[in-house]
């Protein structure tokens, strides 16, 4: 479903913030988490929090720090439980007093849909509208599907049009060097 959405960046994300899975276009737009991530797991929160380039990638870093502790809080909430959450909370708390602040203050309010404003590295601002719809899973609480869209003729449909070329290069690029010899 996520690779039929070609041009619109698409993202599964659960409810401790990891990127679960993506489209091109959606690991193009959050090309600055993956590479905070090293090949890890690639986190938003531990992204937000932790890398000082997020101040930089989220044209109101503040906003986006609040919604992304308000996932992880409702997350909490649903599934006390849940060590993947807990842990990551335990982390980021002892490591960032941004996000310690901000979890002291039981925000839970969520949006389903809206607009965010990105500055990516490669193609600058990104006004995108999203609609965000949680999926059902036996075995993962807190699974939601984004999809990010931008108007037809927009700066930002132009903007994203080369974003998809600079991913699309990129994926070309990796493949080369998987497939030659050494």
């Amino acid at each position: 479903m996520l690779d039929a959405m070609t041009g619109a960046p698409a993202i599964v994300r659960s409810g401790s913030m990891d990127l679960v899975a993506v489209n091109a276009l959606g690991r193009a737009l959050y090309s600055p988490v993956y590479e905070f991530a090293r090949g890890g797991p690639a986190n938003i929160a531990r992204f937000q929090f932790l890398d000082p380039r997020a101040r930089d990638f989220h044209a109101d870093w503040a906003a986006a720090a609040d919604t992304t502790v308000a996932i992880m809080r409702t997350a909490a909430g649903r599934d006390p439980g849940n060590r993947a959450i807990t842990d990551l909370v335990g982390e980021l708390a002892t490591r960032s007093e941004e996000f310690g602040a901000r979890w002291a203050g039981h925000d839970v309010r969520l949006h389903h849909a809206g607009v965010k404003t990105f500055v990516h590295p490669v193609v600058g601002e990104l006004e995108l509208s999203f609609d965000a719809v949680d999926l059902p899973s036996d075995d993962l609480w807190g699974l939601n599907l984004t999809a990010y869209t931008a108007p037809p003729g927009s700066p930002t449909a132009d903007s994203l049009a080369v974003l998809a070329s600079w991913a699309a290069t990129r994926a070309g690029t990796a493949a080369e060097h998987r497939s030659t010899p050494a």
